[in-house]
């Protein structure tokens, strides 16, 4: 486990210097675009707006750099507003402790999130958290929920193991491409968005009702809210397959500079 960890941790130093290359090598195309800064839980986030598209893109687990590229450069080609979260780590600090930010978009997911690494919490210690998280979370969804004609794409990687065949299980309908590596795939909760993506080449699976057991994470408390989600899910390192996927969801729902 520790080779693993070492490797994961020396391949997204690998793509965090090609990041840094590229935003200078890049700057040109910085110029029709703003950016601003906001705190959600003490961690920064930076806003990169591109046009006025109602389309919203995040990206969440600071320890995904091959996302972090790919959303870097499709806000670039593509209108909508980015968010990244400005953390190097999967967890970000909060307390005395650390959380995963894809995990405290429930009640209950918070309370295993910070149980995770505070399993001793006393209990009034922990009902005070939960609430701060709570109304933090609120200000955030805010912040990122598009308008009703948009839709919120998130970009997430994985180093090994999980893969589509975890989702099915919470999956009301799925099309897997056995030409496909099964790390790479998208999840909407939107049946009209998952039936035109469908028939690409890619991995899709739709989540369209709540599962038995709610993980905290920001799919579900998109379901609830009726918000169109989808998550961009691959390996790591395969930057140029993301920003395929990327531009394949762009053009297969006519979402372009609407």
């Amino acid at each position: 486990m520790l080779f693993i960890n070492k490797r994961f941790f020396l391949l997204n130093k690998m793509i965090g210097l090609f990041l840094s290359l590229s935003i200078v090598t890049g700057s040109n195309l910085e110029k029709n675009l703003s950016s601003t800064i906001f705190q959600f839980l003490n961690t920064k986030f930076k806003t990169v707006k591109n046009g006025e598209s109602p389309n919203r893109f995040i990206w969440l687990h600071g320890d995904e750099m091959t996302a972090k590229m790919a959303l870097n450069s499709h806000i670039r080609q593509f209108q909508g507003i980015a968010f990244f979260i400005q953390s190097e780590s999967r967890e970000i600090p909060f307390k005395s402790t650390m959380v995963d930010p894809n995990r405290i978009f429930s009640r209950k997911g918070s309370y295993h999130a910070l149980r995770k690494f505070q399993p001793k919490w006393r209990s009034d210690s922990l009902e005070t958290a939960l609430n701060q998280i709570e109304i933090e979370r609120e200000k955030l969804l805010k912040k990122i929920e598009p308008p009703k004609n948009g839709l919120l794409i998130s970009v997430h990687n994985n180093f090994r193991g999980y893969n589509v065949n975890y989702e099915i299980k919470n999956s009301q309908k799925t099309a897997i491409k056995p030409d496909q590596n099964p790390r790479d795939f998208i999840l909407c909760t939107d049946e009209g968005d998952f039936n035109k993506l469908k028939v690409g080449p890619y991995n899709v699976v739709l989540q369209n009702k709540e599962p038995p057991v709610d993980d905290g994470s920001l799919s579900w408390a998109m379901l609830r809210k009726n918000i169109r989600y989808i998550n961009v899910e691959t390996r790591l390192g395969y930057l140029t397959k993301q920003k395929k996927i990327l531009n394949f969801i762009e053009t297969k729902l006519n979402v372009v500079n609407e």
